[in-house]
């Protein structure tokens, strides 16, 4: 049996290079983007800054226009993300806990819209809508954003379930506890952190996606459009640039959040009994 003192092997000096290279890749985009909402240049981005200036945070929070829509990009994201714990919840338990014809292929058609492109997801969206004769409103938007959020509420709690002990559901129902009861007192404790965990990831991708927005969005602005509608605006870079580190800033504390959340829960149920 090895011994608790005995080290972790060191990583490489090429895997730490790797892995260097790769958090570059990802984050010094979001840097320079971070460092050109300080340019007092409004027309060019040169380097090094010419000067510094906070003045376009105070440009950005009086435009109406981006108010009405980061109002609309929070709403949708709420409420897609309440439809997604609602049915991805039920999703899970009827695949986790019923044996019946088809069940693999339901599974990964609920998977299916998260691995699909969001154009291809977004033009099909607008063909079905649109053969319907729906006209393309608020509820089209959290329609096709429910439809992806889904996805990673029905992963996280189908993960939590499989690692649930069935028995303590047969215990409460043989001691007498209905249906609500049992879910109120046995189930919903086990699967809170995931609900929470998936909630949050859920409201982050909903915040910030603008393909499948912008083929069910119709006339509505959410805060993704807004700033897509931006880059066709060389004097208002610097704003478009401060709003896209608030939404960058918005929708990555639900990750990390979501993400020591799944930790902490996984490194609970792993500790002895």
């Amino acid at each position: 049996m090895p011994s608790k003192s005995s080290s972790t092997p060191k990583a490489s000096w090429g895997l730490k290079l790797a892995s260097l290279g790769t958090l570059l890749f990802l984050h010094v985009p979001i840097f320079i983007i971070f460092l050109y909402t300080l340019t007092p240049d409004e027309r060019t981005y040169t380097f090094p800054l010419p000067g510094i200036t906070f003045k376009w945070f105070g440009v950005a929070l009086q435009r109406a226009d981006l108010w009405r829509a980061l109002k609309l990009s929070l709403q949708v994201a709420a409420v897609a993300t309440f439809a997604a714990l609602v049915l991805g919840t039920l999703a899970a338990a009827a695949v986790y806990r019923s044996k019946f014809f088809g069940r693999e292929a339901i599974s990964f058609l609920l998977v299916l819209p998260i691995a699909l492109p969001g154009i291809v997801t977004g033009i099909a969206l607008r063909t079905a809508i649109g053969g319907l004769d729906i006209p393309f409103s608020y509820w089209t938007i959290v329609i096709g954003h429910a439809t992806f959020c889904v996805v990673v509420v029905y992963n996280n709690v189908l993960a939590r379930f499989r690692r649930m002990q069935g028995s303590q559901i047969e215990a409460s129902m043989d001691l007498g506890a209905n249906s609500f009861q049992t879910f109120r007192y046995v189930v919903f404790p086990n699967i809170a952190t995931a609900l929470l965990a998936g909630g949050m990831l859920a409201f982050a991708l909903s915040f910030d996606e603008v393909i499948v927005t912008t083929f069910t969005a119709g006339q509505q602005t959410t805060l993704p459009i807004w700033i897509f509608s931006q880059l066709t605006r060389p004097r208002d870079r610097p704003v478009t640039n401060v709003v896209a580190m608030f939404v960058m800033l918005i929708t990555f504390l639900p990750i990390v959040f979501a993400q020591k959340l799944s930790a902490a829960s996984s490194d609970t149920e792993g500790e002895p009994k």
